[in-house]
């Protein structure tokens, strides 16, 4: 078993926490890593596939004024959709990812690779992360899903006051 799924199963259940995703570039990626270790549904809440900016702004909030200024794949907007998806969801915790795959799509500030990470976690700060991953499309969206578990085993659920 994966040592990340093993370590999230182990923080969510003792925190007694819910968990959700918000995803772009890994189309429910994340979410099919996490359903497959067996018992999930004890934390794992679900996920949505925000693909489109439409989708973005209207399934967790994703103001358009950012996407206009940052774009998709900015430290923007994977706050913001991190944060849209504890509501969306209901959850305790969110990870959001937004990232240019390829082979299309990327500019010279944001080339092929480029993946944001977004974490809420209710009653803290919401953190944003960075990456600019190797390969083909498929090895790129293979290493956001799982830097998205790393991220996850990390995180602190503890209240803070």
């Amino acid at each position: 078993m994966n040592t990340e799924l093993e370590a999230i199963a182990q923080r969510f259940r003792e925190a007694r926490a819910k968990l959700g995703v918000v995803e772009s570039c890994t189309g429910g990626g994340l979410g099919h890593a996490i359903t497959s270790l067996a018992g999930s549904s004890d934390f794992f809440e679900g996920g949505l596939i925000t693909y489109s900016n439409t989708v973005k702004m209207k399934s967790v909030y994703v103001r358009e004024s950012t996407l206009e200024a940052h774009g998709a794949v900015s430290e923007e907007c994977v706050k913001e959709m991190a944060n849209g998806g504890l509501v969306a969801l209901g959850v305790d915790c969110c990870l959001s990812i937004s990232g240019i795959a390829g082979p299309g799509g990327a500019s010279p500030e944001k080339p092929v690779g480029t993946v944001w990470f977004g974490l809420a976690v209710r009653h803290k700060s919401i953190e944003a992360f960075h990456r600019v991953f190797e390969g083909d499309r498929a090895a790129v969206r293979a290493q956001a899903v799982q830097t998205g578990l790393e991220i996850l085993a990390k995180v602190s659920l503890k209240k803070t006051v």
